[in-house]
């Protein structure tokens, strides 16, 4: 039986180009693609490792993936592969907080420099272009500016796609190197489409979580590496070290479990009458919760799934330059306004935040347990 988008059309057979398809966010589109529709993914990254499960050529599918590793900086196949597509979805890019201060220029070239081409070959080529944005872009809240007594209210906190002003802190705070070129990429691709016709739509997500998101350091990523919030915690709760709060854990943070985020995804990719033409925040209000408040509810889950005393799990405070080094700064609270969305794909979260994360701590405990007790147990030099 033929699928059918929220018109009633229907659904044809895609080609789909995924710049950094092997990736968190990647590997889920790329399972939801090949078990659900009858798309056919192009996946183009430097590592093929968190889809290596779906590349297996005796899988009912294998006419319908294949993986290019290549960087994408230097090498020319790119408009190749994006020609040999009818649809570009962008997901490349630095998008590690630690790496905002220590790496700017990195951070600025992987997230503008080396979005240009693929923008150019999308409007050159008419293709249409599905964009990874952040919600990073909104910067800082307008409520972050004022006085403490109206910092209860949520209004002054809700971004909205078409409304909210894009606010940064000074230049010398390299944390906001990544916000504004992903800011600055937005702007071309908008201009793109207003002076060239280009067919985009761009996405803002609001801390995706769930299994493979990021790394765990010295097991499948660098051992001096820091991975995002989630994934910090998760690393310090299989190590039994004390979970780092940055600041007191006061910052507020809005979590969306990664499946229901790909049902988003999957609804632009198939509706791109809906889609095109906007930018969408994709995230979940209700899960909000600041920093110290998460990492208590994943000491409790973590000590649900692995059998291991609350007790002896535990927080500790440490300064923002301690953590990540002189040049920090950051956005208190950040509530996503779900309207457009809403309205254009009929799409609203489901996953509620215990949920999701007893789901993502299993897959950790699962996963990297065993790893992280053998590079525990080895003798220091």
């Amino acid at each position: 039986m033929a699928r059918v988008n929220l018109d009633g059309q229907t659904i044809p057979m895609l080609a789909i180009c995924m710049i950094g398809g092997g990736g968190f966010i990647g590997s889920h589109i790329c399972e939801k693609l090949m078990a659900e529709t009858n798309h056919k993914a192009i996946v183009v990254d430097v590592s093929s490792d968190k889809i290596n499960h779906l590349l297996d050529r005796s899988l009912p599918w294998a006419h319908r993936i294949e993986f290019h590793q290549l960087n994408i900086k230097s090498d020319s196949r790119l408009e190749t592969l994006i020609k040999a597509s009818d649809l570009t979805i962008n997901l490349a890019a630095i998008c590690t907080p630690a790496d905002y201060n220590t790496r700017p220029l990195d951070t600025i070239f992987s997230n503008f420099i080396d979005a240009i081409p693929v923008i150019k070959y999308c409007t050159e080529n008419n293709k249409r272009l599905i964009h990874f944005s952040t919600c990073e872009v909104y910067g800082k809240t307008i409520g972050s500016f004022l006085p403490e007594e109206f910092r209860k209210d949520p209004k002054y906190f809700i971004l909205k796609e078409d409304e909210s002003p894009c606010i940064f802190g000074p230049i010398d705070k390299q944390r906001w190197s990544y916000a504004c070129a992903k800011q600055m990429t937005d702007r071309l691709i908008y201009a793109e489409h207003a002076e060239n016709g280009l067919k985009f739509t761009i996405v803002r997500p609001y801390n995706w979580i769930g299994p493979r998101m990021d790394f765990i350091p010295g097991v499948d990523g660098p051992s001096d590496g820091v991975p995002r919030v989630l994934a910090c915690f998760s690393n310090s709760l299989l190590r039994g070290e004390p979970l780092k709060l940055v600041d007191g854990g006061k910052s507020k943070r809005t979590f969306l479990y990664i499946k229901d985020a790909i049902d988003a995804v999957a609804l632009m990719i198939d509706n791109p009458e809906r889609a095109n033409g906007y930018i969408f925040n994709v995230g979940n209000p209700d899960n909000e919760v600041s920093v110290k408040e998460l990492a208590e509810l994943m000491i409790k889950a973590y000590a649900k799934v692995s059998d291991v005393p609350a007790s002896s799990l535990s927080t500790v405070n440490v300064t923002s330059e301690d953590f990540y080094g002189k040049g920090y700064d950051d956005s208190d609270r950040r509530i996503p306004d779900m309207t457009i969305i809403t309205r254009q794909l009929a799409w609203k979260p489901r996953t509620p935040l215990d949920k999701l994360l007893d789901v993502t701590l299993q897959y950790q405990h699962r996963t990297y347990s065993r790893a992280i007790e053998r590079e525990i147990s080895k003798p220091s030099n």
